[in-house]
């Protein structure tokens, strides 16, 4: 189902939102590994779809320009990829495409919805607390990076 979105700020009069599909992922292969050092493969995405996780596209003109993911386990939501295309970066899609995650959480009977994020990515950290996510704790090693493993904040929202 397309969603028509009014136009805030960020979004123009022709952007919408849809439910991603497999068809879509050559698109998301161009833009994931030019906004991640540690990219998802095509096959991270296609299984989450497989499995039936909730995912969505932000469209502008018929063009993805973000996308994300989340992961429902009984009433809880795990936000998975939340990602704006390079170029449409810091125009407040991320947080549109977050609250519309949110909203999807919500939908589904989510109590809460967690997520992980990189503690050297302070825009994305600035991000989820702005909209009301908590630090709950650091998991050690988490995420891949340059010179052995990266950490990840564990944060929380109450929905």
């Amino acid at each position: 189902m397309m969603v028509k979105l009014n136009a805030p700020y960020g979004l123009a009069s022709n952007d919408q939102f849809r439910p991603m599909q497999l068809n879509d992922l050559d698109a998301i292969m161009a833009i994931e590994p030019y906004i991640y050092p540690y990219p998802w493969t095509r096959g991270n995405f296609s299984d989450s779809l497989n499995s039936g996780y909730s995912a969505s596209v932000l469209l502008r003109n018929e063009v993805i320009i973000g996308y994300a993911l989340v992961m429902m386990v009984l009433d809880e939501a795990h936000l998975l990829n939340l990602s704006v295309a390079k170029a449409y970066q810091k125009q407040g899609l991320g947080r549109i495409l977050l609250e519309h995650m949110i909203q999807i959480a919500k939908n589904n009977q989510a109590a809460n919805m967690f997520l992980e994020v990189r503690p050297s990515n302070i825009s994305a950290i600035a991000l989820y607390e702005n909209t009301g996510f908590n630090e709950m704790a650091i998991r050690r090693g988490y995420y891949p990076a340059k010179n052995g493993r990266e950490d990840a904040v564990l944060m929380g929202l109450a929905l």
